[in-house]
């Protein structure tokens, strides 16, 4: 297992009246020349957690600490104007909160 001691935060820098899937997210990622999504975790709107990298594989989402770092990465980020907005919902807010927790538990 490798050394984490940094979990980061990334909204998706979409809009909050548009659907953005994980499939979406990985395909562009894929058109930016990345392996795979950059994230290990993708949040959408409903709450629903993906997973999208194994987290004993490096991220690809923050230059010069993805070696020891997870990423999450949640939908939105823009309104819907197309300006940066915390565009959370609530169930992104709880999904959140508590996938940040049980990975603090394992990665202190």
């Amino acid at each position: 297992m490798r050394f984490i001691n940094l979990i980061v935060i990334h909204c998706s820098a979409t809009r909050c009246d548009r659907s953005y899937t994980e499939h979406d997210l990985t395909t562009d990622h894929l058109r930016r020349g990345f392996s795979g999504a950059g994230y290990h975790y993708y949040i959408r709107r409903n709450g629903d957690i993906k997973t999208l990298r194994p987290m004993t594989q490096p991220g690809a989402h923050v230059r010069g600490y993805n070696a020891h770092s997870l990423g999450i990465c949640y939908e939105g980020g823009l309104d819907a104007h197309g300006h940066p907005a915390d565009t959370r919902t609530d169930f992104q807010k709880h999904s959140l909160r508590v996938l940040v927790m049980l990975l603090l538990r394992d990665y202190p």
